[in-house]
C-alpha cells in the first residue's frame, strides 16, 4: 500500500521535474555506492573537447556533492521550484520548459569556461528559483522562520545563506545572472515597445 502511494505520488510529478530530480538522486547514489566517482562527472573543457568525454556536459549538472545537509538543501529547492515552474507558468508547455533547461545549461557551460566551476547543478537550481521568483513577485516567503520577504528576494537570501555557510557565491551569482538573462529575454524584452521574442522553442522539441 505504501509502495503504491509513493509510486502514485512519484508519477504525479511533472515529467521534466521528475526526470531531472531522479537523475540527480541516482547520480549521487551511484557516487555514494562507489560505482562512479566525481572525477568522472565534473566539468572539464579539456577532457570534453580534446578527449570527447561529452557526457561531462550533462553530468556536471547532476551531482550536488555527497549526501548531507548541502545535498538535501539543494534537492529540496530543486524539486520544489522546478516543479512549481513546470506546474505554473510552464503548465502545458513542456517543450518550452525543456528549452529553458537547454538555454540555461548552454549559458552556464559557456560561463563555466571562464569561472573555473566544476559542478553547475547548484547554479542551475538558483536559475530556476530566480525565474520562479520573478514570475511570482507578490508571493510572501519565509526562510526558516527567521526572515519574511517578497519572492524576488529569494535568490539573494539563498546567496547570503551560502555565504554564511562559507561557500563561494560565484555559483549563486552565475545562477542569478543566467536566470535574469532568460527572464529578460522571455518576459521583459518582448513586452517593450519594439521588442521581439528572441527565444523561440525549436519545433523539434
Amino acid at each position: 500500500m505504501a509502495y503504491q502511494s509513493l509510486r502514485l505520488e512519484y508519477l504525479q510529478i511533472p515529467p521534466v521535474s521528475r526526470a531531472y530530480t531522479t537523475a540527480c538522486v541516482l547520480t549521487t547514489a551511484a557516487v555514494q555506492l562507489e560505482l562512479i566517482t566525481p572525477f568522472q562527472l565534473y566539468f572539464n573543457p579539456e577532457l570534453i573537447f580534446k578527449h570527447f568525454q561529452i557526457w561531462r556536459l550533462i553530468t556536471n549538472f547532476l551531482f550536488f556533492g555527497p549526501v548531507g545537509f548541502n545535498f538535501l538543501f539543494n534537492m529540496i529547492f530543486l524539486y520544489r521550484y522546478c516543479r512549481m515552474l513546470e506546474e505554473g507558468s510552464f503548465r502545458g508547455r513542456t517543450a518550452d520548459f525543456v528549452f529553458m533547461f537547454l538555454f540555461g545549461g548552454f549559458l552556464m557551460t559557456l560561463f563555466g569556461l571562464f569561472v573555473s566551476l566544476v559542478f553547475l547543478g547548484q547554479a542551475f537550481t538558483i536559475m530556476l528559483v530566480y525565474v520562479w521568483s520573478r514570475r511570482n513577485p507578490y508571493v510572501r516567503m519565509n526562510f526558516f522562520g527567521l526572515l519574511n520577504f517578497q519572492a524576488p528576494f529569494l535568490p539573494w537570501v539563498l546567496m547570503g545563506f551560502s555565504l554564511l555557510l562559507g561557500n563561494s557565491i560565484i555559483v549563486d551569482l552565475l545562477g542569478i545572472a543566467v536566470g535574469h538573462i532568460y527572464f529578460f529575454l522571455e518576459d521583459v524584452f518582448p513586452n517593450q515597445p519594439g521588442g521581439i521574442r528572441i527565444l523561440k522553442t525549436p519545433s523539434i522539441l
